[in-house]
């Protein structure tokens, strides 16, 4: 009994691993706030399935849940990929209402807004820990990326051996630096990009589907 138990278990592995082949990969786009996360997760979806992911807007923390567009399926150079592409929150140590008050937003408003956001964040690091295959990680170059969180969040994925596509996001702005980004972090590849005016796009689904596929 305990030999036919063990075959069967056997059985079930395998041919499990052989529909998990065929499944997407859950890639999740992680970062700071305001880094351009949920802009470049609707241009990829826009781009390849015509839908969008999730509102964006200049209020930090305008995600503040996980969001998911399935089944985007990219090809480049001869590679394909398909994907889920999971919009998560900004990752951050502390959240303020006060920096929502800043918005023109009611007190009663930003406490709600910052409790959310509180719990996002939350969201974001169980999805890195249990429940992505692979990060798009989002930074904006006119910003200095030698933070906690950024250096935490990047910890994490190398310890969890996820592979990890740095994206230098916001080109478009002055004061873009992207080597300070490169510099941060010179064990992974970073790609320069303006998700907002499509800049790029190009090279980034190449490295997509050179690091997902």
């Amino acid at each position: 009994m305990g030999l036919l138990t063990n075959l069967k278990d056997s059985i079930s592995r395998v041919t499990d691993g052989l529909f998990a082949a065929d499944e997407p990969k859950r890639i999740g786009i992680y970062g700071p706030p305001n880094a351009g996360k949920t802009t470049l997760a609707n241009r990829i979806a826009r781009d390849w399935t015509g839908d969008a992911v999730g509102p964006e807007s200049h209020i930090p923390h305008e995600t503040r849940r996980a969001r998911r567009k399935e089944n985007v399926e990219i090809e480049r150079n001869g590679r394909k990929v398909t994907i889920d592409i999971v919009d998560t929150p900004g990752v951050t140590t502390k959240v303020d209402y006060k920096e929502f008050l800043d918005h023109d937003m009611e007190k009663d408003d930003a406490v709600r807004r910052s409790r959310e956001a509180t719990e996002g964040v939350a969201e974001a690091m169980h999805w890195l820990r249990e429940d992505v295959d692979g990060v798009i990680y989002v930074l904006d170059s006119t910003t200095d990326p030698f933070t906690q969180v950024n250096t935490m969040l990047i910890g994490i994925i190398e310890s969890q051996d996820l592979p990890a596509l740095i994206l230098a996001n916001k080109t478009d702005l002055p004061g873009s630096d992207v080597q300070q980004i490169a510099n941060a972090f010179p064990q992974h590849e970073t790609i320069p990009l303006s998700a907002l005016e499509g800049d790029n796009m190009d090279e980034v689904y190449t490295k997509i589907a050179e690091y997902f596929g």
